[in-house]
């Protein structure tokens, strides 16, 4: 196939704001013509609008993803010598915010259907611990995690459930229960990627616990409340009122992208299996194709709003195929290409090859294609033609499942 075709982008960001600019540069004007750049009035009216959208009591505004992780640990107490259970499968600030504390970050594997915690590892790893203070589950690629499975383990053993929802703004679980309103605390991105993204970083906490929500936000502005009196030693993490208002006029949007999100990922699902691939509930060696697709959520009231769509290969091609995307001007991306238990900066915890056979699978198979809003007909289907007809001419002929 010829590469002279113009470029596919892993998410294209200039369509979208096209789409919204005559909405989000009024806007931008008025908080420039307040000069109020920091909390007041643009911040208040969007964590209320982020409580309503999650379903929970409160929202807090922070300045990243990663700080709504350590703000919320950080009100939980969690420090030195405490243990908190976290998939090694996932973005490095769900590791790095426990670490920043001191604590131990405990890690479980992955369902291998779903890539969600999975909660046999999860249970095991509680039953392991001395000093478990936190359970953290990721609703990785924008699919919940089974919520209704690993409550019970953090109720058995006393201890919060801080949701990773950094991918996942809009999805339920099984239950249709949204995503942040399930744990202690829910957090939040809108690094520019994610489904609702900013102009820059941001983050949001959610919980339905008032006083935890006043400690938060005292927590992310130096620990101060009023003005001067500091109560504990808290960081500078505010979302700032610019970011807030964007974020803000881009919410009423959120769910019709993840409906052309969802529609985009039924497409490649349709047309991959034409192809002959399968999906995560098969083993790629059960396939005419090996390839295999995100499968689904079997309950009917879960949602998957597909922050990623990602596929799997046999390892042996995985990057010999990125190398022919690169080629043929298509982006795409490896979510993780070395996990968390894995990482120099965690070597003494003394984490080994083949200790996640789930995660370390998944690192070594999994290509993230574009997925975004405005992806149109004839993309998908470039992007499944070229991904197809590589995989068919280069696959081993015998594939080996985990």
């Amino acid at each position: 196939m010829s590469a002279d075709h113009d470029p596919i982008p892993l998410l294209d960001l200039k369509a979208q704001y096209a789409a919204l600019r005559d909405v989000v540069e009024p806007i931008m004007h008025d908080v420039a013509d307040s000069q109020w750049f920091i909390g007041g009035p643009k911040l208040d009216a969007f964590e209320q609008a982020m409580a309503d959208y999650c379903g929970t009591s409160h929202a807090v505004g922070c300045a990243s993803g990663s700080d709504a992780l350590l703000v919320s640990l950080m009100a939980l107490d969690i420090g030195p010598g405490d243990e908190v259970i976290c998939p090694s499968y996932t973005f490095f600030a769900t590791a790095g915010s426990i670490w920043r504390l001191g604590a131990r970050p405990v890690w479980v594997d992955i369902d291998p259907t779903t890539y969600q915690s999975d909660v046999q590892s999860i249970t095991t790893a509680a039953d392991q611990c001395s000093n478990l203070k936190a359970i953290m589950p990721v609703h990785l690629f924008g699919q919940a995690c089974n919520m209704a499975a690993i409550e019970p383990i953090a109720e058995a053993h006393g201890v919060p459930i801080v949701e990773d929802a950094a991918q996942a703004i809009g999805c339920r679980d099984d239950r249709g229960r949204m995503a942040g309103s399930m744990g202690t605390t829910g957090c939040f991105s809108f690094f520019p990627s994610k489904n609702l993204g900013g102009f820059g970083d941001g983050g949001l906490i959610t919980t339905n616990d008032a006083d935890l929500a006043a400690r938060m936000k005292r927590l992310r502005n130096h620990g101060m409340e009023p003005k001067y009196i500091h109560h504990e030693v808290g960081l500078n993490s505010r979302l700032d009122a610019m970011q807030a208002a964007v974020l803000h006029a881009k919410l009423p949007h959120l769910n019709d992208w993840a409906r052309a999100r969802q529609l985009n990922a039924d497409d490649y699902d349709r047309m991959f299996s034409e192809a002959g691939a399968g999906d995560t509930a098969q083993q790629l060696s059960d396939c005419e194709l090996p390839l295999l697709c995100p499968a689904r959520p079997a309950a009917e009231q879960a949602e998957h709003i597909f922050n990623q769509y990602c596929i799997r290969v046999p390892a042996t091609i995985r990057d010999a195929l990125r190398a022919h995307l690169v080629e043929q001007k298509i982006g795409h991306e490896v979510y993780y290409p070395v996990p968390l238990h894995l990482q120099p900066c965690f070597e003494s915890l003394g984490g080994a090859e083949g200790d996640l056979p789930y995660t370390e699978a998944a690192a070594n198979e999994s290509l993230a294609l574009p997925i975004y809003a405005e992806l149109t007909q004839a993309q998908k289907e470039r992007i499944v033609t070229t991904v197809a007809a590589f995989v068919r001419a280069n696959a081993p002929s015998a594939v080996q499942g985990v």
